[in-house]
């Protein structure tokens, strides 16, 4: 079969589609792997007993089963959901919103591939591209660019903390935005790394966006208000510069597959258009779910009191496993501030992240390997081969079992 060019690299090898294969392999063909890798979400058990109510009062009305199956959603996405955000937004956040400045997607994935192509790429004379101004960031934005380019990155200030901790912060001196600067775009909390950036980080960005009449995008997939897995207090403040893109996948529901983007209308009718063109409408059952949380004023308690405590404990735990096994002075963590993983830097490995994956990956340990997090950093910095991601979804067991494995791993490379 003889592809086009655009068949031919969204068929080529890509580390979001390893990264999936790897997760598949893990969770439904190989479950004896410890399996550390992946974003999947942990199954928190009082969130899918919430759910399952929901789904047996919904299968027990036949209107709603019908308008759950067999009817197609409006361009914009379900109207009740968004209806419902407007009034959780405005109440809970103070924002000034209405159904104009909401859109939903198949995800939120879909929907960073409308945004980035519909913001960069080619514009008449000049090329446009996204800068991220903190790398590492999530590599699933990587491979929907549907040229070359369109990714610049401002490598980050590295602050080392205490025996065993670092950060990084975005460094603004060298944060270059030009005339062919499309949109800033910052995950929070930034996957891989659980770090918040933080609420004057976020107005110094905002600044700069407004200075350039661009957007600054959000992505809150591990964020606040929901999922809100943040160890910390932040604010999400409202601005006609910024655009939020919420998902419903960490809260416990990827399957549903549905995004929900929060901007300036006149983005978010674009970005409708589009969405129309690719996916006709949105899936029902996502917002339906979502719909019902907001109804029943259940969204807030269900994040605060199950999902953070969840996912806290299993980072509480983590971070003393590695402390324990793992040799002193050879390792640091990323201060782990939000979503579900821990990033460790070895400044002193003595082969790369890469094969360090491969190696772990051979020992039954999949962890996500650091280096496609580092897409847009073009040059060939030695701490883009120096990280790897682990992710605290798995069982306490697993956790242990797979941290043993990573020191003596780590104990052998050294001797």
């Amino acid at each position: 079969m003889k592809l086009s060019d655009l068949g031919k690299q969204l068929t080529q090898d890509s580390a979001i589609v390893s990264l999936m294969e790897d997760l598949g392999d893990a969770l439904n063909v190989n479950p004896d792997l410890l399996f550390l890798g992946g974003g999947n979400p942990a199954k928190v058990d009082a969130f899918e007993q919430l759910m399952a109510e929901h789904l047996a009062d919904i299968s027990q009305n036949p209107d709603e089963l019908h308008k759950l199956l067999g009817i197609y959603q409006s361009p914009r996405g379900s109207e009740k959901l968004i209806d419902a955000l407007v009034e959780y937004f405005q109440t809970e956040m103070g924002w000034p919103v209405s159904a104009d400045n909401i859109a939903l997607s198949n995800g939120s994935q879909s929907a960073f591939f409308i945004l980035i192509n519909m913001l960069a790429g080619q514009a008449g004379d000049s090329k446009k591209h996204f800068l991220f101004p903190l790398v590492p960031e999530y590599l699933g934005y990587s491979d929907q660019a549907l040229a070359d380019d369109y990714f610049k990155a401002c490598k980050p200030l590295i602050e080392k903390q205490g025996d065993d901790l670092f950060k990084y912060h975005i460094d603004f001196a060298n944060l270059h935005i030009s005339d062919e600067t499309a949109a800033l775009c910052v995950s929070r909390p930034t996957n891989p790394t659980g770090n918040v950036v933080s609420d004057d980080e976020l107005e110094q960005l905002t600044r700069l966006a407004k200075n350039h009449n661009i957007p600054l995008i959000i992505d809150c997939a591990y964020g606040a208000p929901f999922p809100n897995i943040v160890y910390q207090d932040v604010t999400c403040q409202w601005d006609e510069h910024r655009l939020y893109v919420f998902s419903l996948s960490k809260l416990g529901l990827p399957a549903c597959r549905t995004g929900i983007v929060v901007g300036h209308p006149e983005l978010i009718s674009q970005f409708v258009k589009v969405n129309t063109i690719m996916s006709l409408a949105n899936g029902n059952l996502g917002p339906e779910l979502m719909s019902r949380l907001l109804a029943n004023k259940q969204l807030n308690q269900v994040c605060s009191q199950h999902i953070l405590p969840f996912y806290q404990h299993k980072r509480d735990h983590m971070l003393s496993c590695i402390r324990q096994n793992l040799t002193k002075n050879t390792y640091r963590i990323h201060q782990p501030e939000g979503a579900f993983f821990l990033w460790l830097w070895f400044e002193n490995l003595p082969i790369s992240s890469t094969e360090l994956y491969q190696l772990l990956k051979e020992k039954g340990v999949l962890v996500m390997d650091g280096e496609p997090f580092f897409f847009a950093v073009k040059d060939d910095w030695p701490h883009k081969h120096q990280c790897i991601r682990l992710s605290y979804c798995q069982s306490d067991e697993v956790i242990e079992q797979a941290i043993e494995i990573l020191a003596t791993t780590l104990e052998g490379l050294t001797k």
